[in-house]
């Protein structure tokens, strides 16, 4: 029973779309009823036709008003067949726009974490490929299924009026056909449901390597990706054959019964018609819905497996549509009129592990304190959990213990939306828009004027090389912002945050990847946005820190130290091995250096030529 309830629940969650059209879709189905007499009234008037020809004493019609009947019905039928096309695509491609503004509102509303658990790629396979196979089911093969059902209703019924006792043996396959649709029906769902995630992965595969197809030609990978995907693909073509199989098996054995049925019948009948028991006209008519009947069974196992890899994509859109959306409100009062805030932070005994690595625990305790407007820098080894506490700061993540309070309200509170609207970060790795510069800086403040938007520009040292393009601000920056340089994707991303006008400001190695005259400009650009607002500022360089207020060190996921510049250096053995390190380096010159990686402790010198 679990199955036939999972069936019903999926295309009963689709047709809950289809009520706000259900004068489009209630109209398709009045044609489609309308159209279904209209064409079980061929065999009969077909049959009128010809008793009228060979027996005309025996029929009240004569041939010429049967001919003009029969003409007015394929007429009226295609008149109706245009309109009821019309009203299921209406009815469709509303509610399905519908499903697909509601799964994009979703996906953008669930939390980071559910991002971590689903490739991009997969979850774009399930806005494309599921959504369209939803949108065909719906458009064409459910009003296809229902006219289908409606002539093979009336055909049954009038079959039984022409003749009971031929009726009886051609309905005698139905019970044969039955546990064959049942069988492998359920068998092409599975099946269908296999096949769907297999052209995930192998849109996961075009996704990744598209994105990354500077790195593939670096790497010259170009061979191991052609690879990768013909993997994908085999296991895509294996899953579909597999599923071609079935529905083969399912026609051929749907066609043995019918026509093997259909064969009896006609034998019986031809000793009816030979000890007159029934007319040329009868028969005609018999055969006719035979046919029809036949044709409806036939069709069925198609439109039945269509119907059941809608169901397998239905699941995994309600598996999406079902994942918990992110809390976004506050838990009291506070929003509504509330002033910004004034930048006080308070990280207290937090600890945390991301949910897809739930062995490994990255902050292991931590606490600190930011007075308002204070500039702080959190310092230490790759893997300590810098990045980490800037995301429970802005609240992509929550802590598994511990609590973050803002201006000596919990998160909870204030609720994640309006916290975020206080709160800007400048990233290490920037990601621009695929649209024009203007586009990516007003993204900051949605609805901002031109005149906002420049003034951000000339605040991050970004106005001058914007004026100087062709387009200027309606230059396109390309996907991911591959038309602009790193300094100037990272002036972009001042200026947006600068638009923001943010009480709390993140910069996240904001210049790690930079050189340094480029970094020259942007440092300008940040220190004149960090003015007069709480700054936390993620840094491995600590060139970038010496000024800071305050600086904490991370190790393990604890703070180990805490200070000004000065007093780690003295207090601080793993500070001090950072600077000595970067020292050698030439780093507080602003010597971008040919250094490496050296585990725990930052970067080591360049090696000796």
């Amino acid at each position: 029973m679990k199955p036939v309830r999972k069936y019903f629940n999926s295309h009963f969650w689709l047709l809950s779309y289809l009520l706000p059209y259900r004068r489009f879709f209630l109209s398709g189905i009045v044609a489609l009823g309308f159209g279904g007499l209209l064409a079980l009234a061929f065999p009969f008037l077909m049959g009128k036709l010809i008793g009228a020809t060979t027996d005309p004493e025996q029929v009240t019609w004569n041939r010429n008003e049967v001919a003009l009947a029969l003409g007015s019905a394929v007429l009226t039928h295609a008149v109706v067949a245009y309109w009821r096309v019309i009203w299921f695509s209406k009815a469709g491609d509303f509610a399905l726009a519908d499903l697909r503004r509601n799964l994009f509102s979703h996906l953008v509303r669930v939390p980071v974490a559910f991002f971590d658990r689903n490739r991009v790629g997969e979850l774009s396979s399930r806005m494309t490929a599921d959504l369209s196979l939803i949108r065909n089911t719906v458009v064409f093969t459910l009003p296809q299924l229902i006219g289908q059902l409606i002539i093979f209703l009336g055909g049954v019924v009038l079959l039984f009026i022409s003749s009971a006792r031929l009726s009886f043996y051609l309905l005698g396959c139905v019970p044969l056909i039955i546990p064959v649709m049942s069988y492998f029906g359920n068998r092409m769902r599975v099946l269908s449901r296999e096949a769907q995630d297999g052209f995930a992965d192998t849109t996961v595969v075009v996704e990744e390597t598209l994105q990354g197809i500077s790195s593939v030609k670096t790497y010259s990978n170009e061979e191991f990706e052609d690879r990768r995907y013909g993997k994908a693909m085999k296991a895509y073509v294996d899953t579909i054959v597999r599923t071609a199989r079935s529905r083969g098996l399912f026609l051929s054995s749907t066609f043995l019964i019918l026509f093997a049925t259909i064969t009896l019948v006609a034998w019986i009948a031809g000793g009816t018609l030979e000890r007159g028991e029934i007319s040329i006209g009868e028969i005609t008519q018999f055969a006719l819905y035979s046919i029809f009947v036949g044709g409806v069974f036939i069709s069925f196992p198609e439109a039945f497996g269509q119907l059941q890899r809608a169901v397998g994509a239905t699941e995994r859109v309600r598996e999406i549509i079902s994942e918990p959306l992110e809390e976004m409100n506050g838990t009291g009062a506070l929003v509504s009129g509330s002033e910004p805030l004034s930048g006080e932070l308070e990280i207290r005994d937090v600890r945390f592990r991301y949910p897809s690595r739930p062995e490994s625990e990255v902050l292991r305790g931590v606490s600190l304190r930011i007075r308002p407007g204070e500039r702080i820098a959190i310092v230490g080894p790759s893997g300590a959990g810098k990045s980490t506490l800037t995301a429970l700061l802005m609240r992509l993540y929550l802590p598994n213990s511990g609590e973050v309070y803002y201006d000596g309200r919990t998160g909870d509170e204030w609720g994640s939306s309006y916290l975020r609207s206080q709160i800007a970060m400048v990233p290490q790795e920037v990601l621009l828009f695929g649209g024009t510069i203007y586009e990516n800086i007003a993204y900051g403040k949605i609805g901002a004027t031109r005149e906002e938007v420049a003034n951000a520009a000339l605040c991050a040292n970004a106005h001058e090389f914007i004026d100087q393009l062709p387009d200027g601000y309606q230059t396109i920056v390309g996907e991911r912002g591959t038309e602009l340089s790193g300094g100037q994707s990272q002036r972009i991303a001042i200026a947006r945050a600068v638009l923001a006008d943010p009480a709390i400001l993140i910069l996240d190695e904001a210049t790690s990847s930079l050189d340094s005259e480029t970094e020259n400009f942007v440092q300008g650009a940040l220190s004149d946005l960090m003015k007069n607002r709480t700054s936390i500022i993620i840094a491995h360089r600590l060139s970038t820190v010496r000024d800071a207020d305050r600086i904490y060190v991370l190790e393990s996921g604890l703070v180990v130290a805490s200070g000004t510049h000065e007093e780690l250096m003295k207090e601080s053995e793993l500070y001090q091995r950072l600077s000595r390190f970067q020292l050698s380096e030439g780093r507080f010159s602003g010597d971008s250096g040919d250094s490496t990686e050296v585990p725990g402790f930052g970067k080591r010198p360049p090696l000796k030529k």
